[in-house]
């Protein structure tokens, strides 16, 4: 986390949480979701207009980066300043990117050891590391199954509907504050 949050923090230690504002896609994209993104529905409903608009600021998707975590209850926010910012996730909390030599780096360019992998009934492949669980990235597909052909990763069959309960993550913390 960066020195500057810790000293926001510190300095305001009672700033409200932000709910629904960010969301993570299946491709390791940031979404800002401003009142019509929101109102038009849930991120992971797919609606026209639900997932807001993409961030394309390099410094911005940079800071988020660097203070991503998830609390205790699973659910994944960015610290900003002294307030989290909980994030709505269309998938998993983390999309892997499969390196040409099998190695794997999270969406946020930081490299993990795979400690297993999972098959869902849609055919998407997870991969659980110290770090957490990922989606693999679409486009890393073709890396993804030499990787399973050598005998690196043996993915186990997994309901999509079950991978929040089985790796403890919560994929819309808005909508648990909802309830």
């Amino acid at each position: 986390m960066d020195d500057i949050v810790k000293q926001a923090m510190a300095k305001w230690p009672n700033v409200p949480n932000c709910q629904g504002w960010l969301g993570l896609d299946a491709r390791g994209n940031w979404y800002l979701r401003d009142d019509r993104a929101q109102a038009a529905g849930a991120f992971q409903s797919g609606l026209p207009g639900s997932k807001g608009s993409l961030l394309t600021h390099e410094k911005l998707i940079d800071f988020i980066a660097r203070n991503y975590l998830p609390d205790a209850q699973g659910q994944w926010f960015f610290q900003n300043g002294p307030q989290r910012v909980y994030v709505e996730l269309q998938a998993t909390p983390l999309v892997w990117r499969v390196q040409l030599d099998h190695s794997v780096k999270d969406h946020l360019d930081r490299a993990a050891v795979v400690t297993g992998a999972w098959l869902d009934e849609a055919g998407h492949l997870y991969l659980a590391s110290p770090a957490g669980l990922g989606l693999v990235h679409t486009q890393d597909m073709g890396l993804a199954a030499e990787a399973v052909e050598q005998g690196r990763w043996q993915p186990q069959d997994v309901l999509q509907a079950d991978l929040p309960g089985l790796f403890g993550f919560v994929k819309s913390p808005q909508a648990g504050q909802e309830k």
